[in-house]
């Protein structure tokens, strides 16, 4: 089975990296492996992957360096990054979400459930781009097929994630969408995320629009006001 899909992995533990290597071949994907962060952002300008893993405490760069580096480049906006990290505490997933992270799993992770969480996060985007409607609300355009926000006729740039929940909400306005719903739909059923996750990307969101659109309904979920 050829998936067509390309797969950029990142860790300076040589078992991890072939039994990962082994079980993605496996499935059909193309991967490429680098063994510490600088490696991995060289090769990631080569491979031009579709999805990279990457370990955040890596020699050279760190993980979290190497996906803010690569999402400054726009040949990665829209590329998946997923952390694999021993680190598990709230603090450094937070930070990995910021930075613009798909995904943030903790070792050691069985590689079933590791291609589980790859296959679901390629469906999720395949599904993503079979959506071409566009949401306009006054003077904010949401471009679904392009992955493209504009507020005031200016483009506002917004993370993977992001862009996701701004559309989820502004397909509904003033809908009051429960957190589980929210999560399920965003990161799927497949991904457990914090508490806090879905706070960190609206709080973005707020930022890089620069208006309180976002209404946090306590106890409940979020619904979006303009």
């Amino acid at each position: 089975m050829n998936t067509g899909k390309k797969i950029l992995i990142a860790d300076d533990e040589p078992d991890i990296l072939e039994i990962i290597q082994f079980n993605l071949k496996s499935e059909g994907y193309e991967v490429e492996t680098a063994k510490n962060g600088d490696e991995a952002f060289e090769k990631a300008k080569k491979f031009l992957p579709d999805l990279i893993i990457l370990d955040i405490m890596m020699p050279g760069k760190n993980g979290i360096e190497v996906c803010n580096l690569l999402r400054i480049l726009p040949a990665f906006k829209d590329t998946l990054i997923i952390f694999l990290t021993a680190m598990s505490d709230e603090n450094t997933e937070i930070k990995g979400l910021e930075s613009g992270a798909d995904d943030y799993l903790t070792k050691p992770i069985s590689p079933k459930v590791l291609i589980s969480k790859v296959n679901a996060l390629f469906r999720r985007l395949n599904t993503a781009k079979q959506d071409k409607k566009i949401v306009q609300i006054g003077e904010l355009v949401i471009d679904r097929e392009k992955y493209n926000v504009r507020f005031r006729n200016e483009d506002i740039v917004l993370a993977r994630k992001e862009f996701e929940l701004l559309s989820l909400l502004a397909s509904k306005p003033g809908k009051v969408f429960l957190r589980n719903e929210i999560l399920n739909q965003i990161w799927g059923t497949e991904v457990i995320v914090g508490d806090r996750t879905i706070d960190v990307h609206i709080r973005k969101i707020r930022q890089k629009l620069g208006l309180d659109c976002i209404t946090t309904v306590k106890g409940v979920g979020y619904k979006f006001e303009l």
